[in-house]
Parts: structure tokens; sequence; C-alpha cells
């Protein structure tokens, strides 16, 4: 059981190690940082169902794991090689559509939810 918890203190550290330097080095992840403390800030003011604020928040979150995900597969490519290669490219496009794809769910539970309210 101490190993356990042993390996969960160091995964959650690093966890937060990936979390950290990626808000710090990436522009895209803090811009969708804040859309999400917008998007949450609203869904908890306006008057919208339990489970549409729950799909908006969890939404949100699913954005920032996109980009996660986008952030690691740049770096993993970029470290790889500084050569252009189209099969990097396509790997980075399709990890940028992945989050673009995620964002419009995200948009698509935010027009749900309005269209309720009117």
């Amino acid at each position: 059981m101490l190993n356990f918890f042993s390996r969960l203190k160091d995964r959650t550290k690093w966890s937060w190690q990936g979390l950290v330097a990626t808000w710090r080095d990436e522009y895209s992840f803090r811009v969708w940082g804040y859309a999400n403390l917008i998007s949450a800030v609203l869904a908890v003011w306006l008057p919208i169902s339990g489970a549409e604020r729950g799909l908006i928040l969890v939404m949100g979150v699913l954005v920032l794991v996109a980009e996660l995900f986008n952030t690691a597969i740049e770096r993993a490519v970029d470290y790889t090689s500084t050569d252009h290669h189209p099969l990097a490219g396509l790997a980075k496009d399709a990890a940028s559509a992945a989050v673009a794809l995620t964002a419009i769910a995200a948009g698509i539970a935010w027009a749900v939810a309005l269209i309720g309210l009117i």
C-alpha cells in the first residue's frame, strides 16, 4: 500500500509539472484556460439546468485536455527532428484538429443551453 501512495505522489507531481510547463510555455493553453474561466462563471451564473452546467464544465476541461495532447504531440515531433516532414505536419495538424473539434463540441453544448433559455 505504501508503494501505491509513493507512486501516486510521483504521478501527481509529474502531472502538475506538465500542467505548469504547458501553462507557462503555450499561449493557446492559457487562452483556453481563460476562456474556460469565463465559461465556468457564466455556466454557474446563468439559469441553466444542472445537466447543462455539468456538460459545459466538462467540455471546457476536455478542450484543455485536447490542448495538452496537442502540445505533447508538437513537442515530441519537434524533439524528434527539426526537418520538415509531411507526416510530422500531418500529426501536428491532426492534434490541432482534435482541439478544434473539442472546442466545437463545447460550443454546441453552450448553444443547446442558451437555446433552452429562449
